[in-house]
């Protein structure tokens, strides 16, 4: 496997930690059978937490698609790597900002984050414009 393809289940360890200690800090409120009561996630980190899980379940599509159709497309490997990487990163500090109640440096990761995905995404297509 290339090191894009552990970023990618990377990714998605990440999204299940973010939200897997706030339930099992909280395991006396939280109560497995209603696991989307809203009644749990009324605490302010809790709701972080949660915000944080959410979106990165929505960011994880992009991110494994965008690193298989460049390996598929014979895009430079190492520097789709050095990105994936770099994603996986700026996605934990993501997290850490997310949960801290840091909105705009929250932001300011997750647009960086979107524009590694985008770079990934057209490796395959700008790899002639490339240095070799």
């Amino acid at each position: 496997m290339t090191v894009a393809e552990w970023c990618v289940f990377g990714t998605l360890m990440l999204y299940l930690l973010t939200i897997v200690p706030i339930k099992w800090i909280g395991f006396r409120r939280f109560d497995n059978s209603n696991p989307r009561d809203p009644g749990f996630y009324a605490d302010p980190l809790r709701a972080r937490a949660l915000g944080a899980h959410l979106n990165g379940i929505e960011a994880f599509p992009f991110f494994a698609i965008a690193v298989l159709l460049a390996e598929f497309r014979a895009g430079p490997q190492r520097l789709i790597d050095e990105l994936a990487v770099l994603f996986l990163i700026v996605r934990i500090a993501y997290v850490f900002t997310y949960l801290g109640d840091r909105p705009t440096l929250r932001s300011i990761l997750w647009s960086l984050g979107f524009a590694i995905n985008v770079a990934i995404f057209f490796m395959p297509a700008i790899r002639g414009f490339l240095p070799v």
